[in-house]
């Protein structure tokens, strides 16, 4: 196998949770892995150097909305979105999907067309087919790249589960004649069938016929319980191929992670650290912490003590409580900072759990916590 092709290793297990490396020419990515959402072709309000400096090891961006903004003219003038943002590292791109739950107002569906887009910034007709999808995503210059799947909004109608199901099968087998015999980038499938097992077997069963790179699991946190959530990835996560990555779709809290991770799953991505930091909310080893609260006011400890990264150990949640109700910008960039240095250090510190034989402990004592 030569070096620069995409491969996933199982490194250990420990019960269910799973430790695992994915190798890309850009890099390795540990697994369980967080990928921070750079929707546009940024993290919202993170420069990239303090990307690599919380050890992010991939980013997440969009195909849709790359697509419209800035548009594939100016992407290809960079060779990709790595060279246009400055970020050297592996780039997952979701493939325009879930905008077509988000967006549904402004979208139709044809099996045959793909999704017809009414544009959110200028009204234009766009056809986001599953070839176009997978030759943007090729012009973005992925490193794990996604089947155009259509992902439902919370339902249990077993028609539109078992119809979504149909379109995204037959999607994502033109996706994967698409991009061809292609050893360097990764595509995965995506699994949909909502909260029942046999929906969501019946599309695994025939998504692994196409032998896809990673699977991932689709259509969850779209409004279900976590108790749902937990349950329906305990009764399928097992059916994945062992020998693949495995990804949860949008996910989530720290909680969410951890229960997941517990039932197999490999990769994640949200928006919530950052969306939270915007907000005022800061995730921290004793838990998440609302800092528009006036009991911080007057609290000069700081977020983190043992955290020097841009010396957030230096500033106080008193500040920061100051700079959030004051609208400073510096608010949202320092704790959505602090977010993402987090989740990072929460994905590390479950790493070395399971390579220890120790996560259920880890497990046991976080898992209430978020």
């Amino acid at each position: 196998m030569q070096q620069n092709e995409f491969r996933f290793e199982l490194v250990a297990e420990d019960q269910k949770s799973r430790l695992g490396k994915i190798f890309t020419p850009r890099g390795i990515i540990d697994t369980p892995a967080f990928m921070p959402v750079g929707t546009l072709g940024t993290v919202k309000g993170i420069f990239v150097e303090d990307l690599n400096l919380t050890k992010s090891q991939i980013i997440l961006g969009n195909t849709y909305h790359l697509m419209i903004r800035p548009g594939m003219e100016v992407i290809k003038k960079f060779n990709g979105l790595h060279d246009f943002m400055n970020w050297q590292k592996p780039i997952l791109t979701d493939s325009g999907g879930f905008q077509i739950m988000s967006l549904s107002k402004l979208n139709k569906i044809d099996k045959d067309l793909g999704a017809i887009f009414k544009s959110h910034t200028d009204g234009k007709k766009i056809i986001l087919s599953p070839e176009k999808s997978i030759q943007i995503q090729k012009n973005i210059n992925s490193d794990i790249m996604m089947v155009l799947d259509e992902c439902p909004k919370y339902t249990q109608d077993r028609k539109i589960l078992n119809n979504a199901i149909d379109i995204s099968l037959d999607w994502a087998k033109r996706c994967k004649i698409e991009n061809g015999n292609n050893k360097t980038k990764g595509l995965f499938g995506i699994v949909q069938g909502g909260l029942y097992k046999d929906l969501r077997l019946k599309c695994l069963e025939k998504l692994i016929l196409n032998d896809f790179d990673g699977y991932a699991m689709g259509g969850l946190a779209v409004g279900e319980s976590q108790k749902e959530m937990f349950k329906i990835l305990e009764e399928t996560v097992g059916y994945l191929p062992k020998n693949k990555p495995r990804y949860l779709m949008g996910v989530g809290t720290p909680s969410d992670i951890l229960g997941a991770v517990s039932k197999g799953i490999d990769m994640f991505d949200c928006v919530l650290p950052t969306r939270s930091g915007r907000t005022g909310l800061a995730f921290t080893w004793s838990g998440s912490i609302n800092l528009k609260n006036s009991k911080y006011q007057k609290d000069t400890s700081p977020l983190d003590e043992n955290c020097k990264l841009r010396n957030l150990n230096k500033y106080s949640k008193s500040y920061l409580n100051h700079l959030i109700k004051t609208n400073e910008l510096l608010a949202s960039m320092l704790i959505s900072l602090n977010n993402i240095n987090f989740y990072q250090q929460f994905m590390l510190k479950m790493r070395e759990e399971i390579k220890r034989g120790n996560f259920s402990k880890f497990y046991d004592k976080y898992i209430d916590l978020f």
